[in-house]
């Protein structure tokens, strides 16, 4: 039987999915309960600790698929991405309306009443889903507050570059296992690039490595990656990557990045991908 990616498979200690029957083997096969995502994000942890290592996220809206809960954290698989992990139960509720909108500002805040100068529930990130409950004036009525409506698109709207989606989280901090727009990694960043052009794609930089076409000959929206990183690029000559170098997500000349990592001790770029 072929291995399968961790990561990617519900399954754990002896128990695993009833759809996973006869394909991964286990003590005990059991059904899950799909729950929603109704904090602005939540991080989807290795152990069920707080101090755990974050894996991923979850935006609101996102659903989770559990296969178990205990003390607090549900452990499952996010639908959006497929990444397995633990979820504080307290982040998660019975899924709501299908949503009908995303968030397509980089950030925004949902508010308790249709006002500017109500009381923020809430900050939200590009890529959130909510589903309209109703409206009045400039602002839309969610289970996640109030918005304003030129912060929301259809779902379904795609952005017509990603490429152009990635700069506006210039300046953004770095966060391993972050894809919400206050820190984000550099996988988080391409894979929510793309996921605003209407693209699936996967969490991590080695899965991301084996979307595409090898390419030679660079162009802007090329995939550029080194073992354990991915930068997209911005033109053949800059590149646009959440770093830890500079702590940020930022535009940086390529031949200046392929220097300063082989310099630290990072390697060589492995392969370049058109998406």
């Amino acid at each position: 039987m072929a291995l399968l990616d961790p990561r990617l498979t519900l399954a754990r200690d002896g128990i695993a999915a009833r759809s996973l029957e006869g394909i991964v083997p286990a003590d005990r096969y059991v059904e899950t309960s799909l729950r929603q995502a109704r904090v602005p994000s939540a991080a989807l942890r290795r152990t069920p600790s707080a101090e755990a290592e974050q894996l991923d996220q979850l935006l609101f809206g996102e659903l989770f698929e559990v296969l178990d809960e205990t003390d607090g954290w549900a452990f499952g698989q996010a639908q959006r991405d497929g990444y397995v992990g633990y979820v504080a139960a307290a982040a998660l509720g019975a899924p709501g309306a299908a949503p009908t909108h995303t968030i397509r500002a980089l950030r925004t805040y949902g508010f308790s009443a249709p006002s500017i100068k109500a009381a923020p529930v809430g900050l939200y990130s590009l890529n959130a889903l909510v589903a309209e409950e109703g409206r009045e004036g400039r602002f839309v009525k969610t289970s996640g507050g109030w918005f304003v409506a030129e912060h929301l698109a259809p779902v379904g709207d795609r952005a017509p570059d990603y490429v152009a989606v990635a700069e506006r989280f210039v300046g953004t901090p770095y966060q391993w296992g972050g894809r919400e727009s206050l820190g984000l990694d550099c996988s988080g960043l391409v894979q929510q690039a793309l996921y605003a052009a209407g693209r699936d794609f996967p969490r991590d930089s080695d899965q991301q490595a084996a979307m595409g076409e090898p390419v030679e000959a660079l162009r802007r929206g090329d995939l550029m990656f080194w073992r354990g990183h991915v930068a997209m690029l911005t033109s053949p000559t800059d590149i646009i990557h959440a770093n830890s170098f500079h702590m940020a997500v930022a535009i940086e000349p390529l031949a200046e990045v392929v220097e300063r990592t082989s310099r630290l001790g990072g390697g060589e770029p492995t392969g370049y991908r058109r998406i």
